[in-house]
């Protein structure tokens, strides 16, 4: 009865904590128009004292002393910052609500290949994470399946939506792939020899070569018109091959970014380094191949006992000087929303402010494909923008005051806000 019981507790706990309260926004029915701001324009660089006029969900009009239109909506923003909306990639956001209860993870299906899943099906909209990430200014998030091998196709989903349905940007973005270990597990739990290691490995690389040299030969007979049986998992890999689809390959290894190079070489696809914690190292043959990183390790120990202390921190500095376009990620869901502060991070430790502004903007916009709707402040552009009073890469100085996703006006409110204005109300009256 006690385990009935707990199951029972943990259900009831998995239902309720998988629908926030927070409405989406409305289309609105007026201009509106933001005035005496400071615009971080990404592409047009930084204007002081500035207006932006939004309109029908788009950007109508930046400039200095904009006329108001008739029954616009006019906030006045004065010494507050303008930003395009934050872009958050490689998350599991809206696919996991509490990692310890099974019911509410839906991170990847079963087996070594699946290219066939598309993350934005299992997406939940009424997550009640999703709200506490908007607050720090992340508009968008590219949402992945996990995996152990070929994982299945990302999307990328606006934050402010009823369902997936709704809340779907861009679908799908790119199949991601897990690179098989290149070196050998040290850590204390690994009971297998370095042996069993490596032969571990290479049936690994094995296994992945005969999988897409399979979905290779399937494209082409399909192109030939010699096979008319539809596999779904081989149908969703041709897109790869007619350069329709990119390749996320998650590796972190330096060994493990070299062979995804040269895997990628000869099959001629458009590749993305997802991780890419020693991309440092491999930077000239990056944009020798003009291929674009995800960095996804903007904290942590470093890697190696002789790696400095500050590696993951300093690498953003040393991927823009060598002239890699990169983007700064912070995998998981919940954490996601850091996204700016590990930003701000790479530029304490040498990277350029615009720069990092770009890497959470522009620069993930671009490695998706929306580069024309979203990431920067233009005119014609999604009206997607948030509003802060501080530094939105300053962790005590970011205060995000206005959210706006195509024209709409975001409800900042989330539950770890209500109840501290709740509870406020509480030693108010006191």
């Amino acid at each position: 009865m006690k385990k009935l019981a707990c199951v029972i507790a943990l259900s009831s706990a998995s239902f309720f904590a998988q629908a926030h309260n927070v409405t989406p926004g409305s289309s609105p029915e007026q201009a509106v128009l933001l005035q005496g701001g400071t615009l971080y324009t990404v592409t047009q660089g930084t204007l002081q004292n500035t207006d932006i006029l939004m309109l029908d969900g788009k950007i109508a009009e930046i400039g200095t002393g904009l006329a108001v239109p008739e029954g616009a909506r006019v906030i006045d923003i004065s010494g507050q910052h303008v930003y395009p909306g934050l872009i958050a990639m490689d998350t599991t956001l809206g696919l996991v609500e509490m990692s310890q209860i099974r019911a509410t993870v839906d991170t990847n299906e079963v087996g070594l290949v699946t290219p066939e899943v598309m993350a934005h099906q299992a997406f939940n909209a009424d997550s009640e994470i999703i709200p506490t990430v908007r607050y720090n200014g992340i508009t968008h998030a590219q949402v992945v399946p996990q995996g152990p091998l070929v994982r299945g196709q990302s999307s990328l989903m606006q934050l402010d939506g009823w369902n997936w349905q709704d809340a779907l940007e861009k679908g799908p973005v790119g199949m991601h792939l897990t690179w098989p270990r290149a070196g050998l597990n040290t850590a204390w739990w690994e009971r297998r020899s370095p042996e069993a290691q490596r032969k571990a490995n290479e049936e690994q690389l094995e296994r992945l070569r005969d999988t897409f040299n399979t979905a290779k030969a399937y494209h082409q007979a399909r192109l030939a018109g010699a096979l008319n049986r539809v596999d779904q998992r081989w149908e969703a890999m041709r897109a790869l091959f007619t350069g329709d689809l990119k390749l996320f390959i998650h590796a972190d290894d330096r060994r493990q970014i070299v062979q995804a190079l040269e895997f990628t070489r000869e099959f001629g696809f458009d590749l993305v380094i997802v991780g890419g914690r020693d991309a440092w190292m491999e930077a000239d043959a990056l944009v020798e191949a003009d291929v674009p990183v995800v960095f996804g390790a903007p904290y942590g120990l470093p890697s190696r006992v002789d790696d400095a202390y500050d590696m993951a921190f300093s690498t953003p500095a040393k991927l823009a000087e060598a002239g890699v376009d990169f983007a700064i990620a912070y995998p998981g869901f919940w954490d996601t929303r850091n996204l700016a502060f590990a930003a701000g991070h790479a530029v304490a430790f040498g990277l350029d402010y615009d720069a990092a502004i770009t890497a959470i903007t522009y620069a993930p916009a671009k490695i998706l494909g929306v580069e024309e709707q979203l990431g920067s402040l233009q005119t014609g552009k999604q009206a997607t923008l948030i509003v802060s009073k501080g530094d939105v890469l300053d962790h005590l100085g970011q205060s995000i005051t206005y959210m706006f996703i195509d024209g709409r006006e975001v409800n900042l409110s989330n539950r770890q806000r209500q109840l501290y204005e709740k509870y406020q109300e509480r030693l108010n009256a006191d």
